[in-house]
């Protein structure tokens, strides 16, 4: 087998990261949906737990993809910074 290309290195690289930042979306979207079953009394759990969970669950919805790609950029800029050298 022959090495991969540079293109196709960084098309693998794009694709996982969009897989990633897709699994922590939907992520969130479960833990917002299971923290309103409890809120709502579908699940036997204190209400509290219910709004933690909510709340929890869309900063993992909203914040978690931001800053997955600001690590991520970083991270690229470290790369380009070491090859300058």
């Amino acid at each position: 087998m022959s090495q991969p290309t540079r293109r196709e290195a960084e098309d693998a690289r794009a694709r996982n990261r969009f897989i990633v930042l897709n699994v922590a979306r939907f992520g969130g979207v479960a833990i917002v949906m299971v923290g309103m079953a409890i809120i709502q009394r579908v699940i036997d759990l204190p209400w509290s737990l219910g709004v933690v969970l909510a709340v929890i669950g869309m900063i993992d919805f909203f914040v978690v993809p931001l800053l997955l790609a600001k690590a991520w950029k970083r991270q690229e800029a470290a790369e380009k910074d070491k090859f300058r050298r």
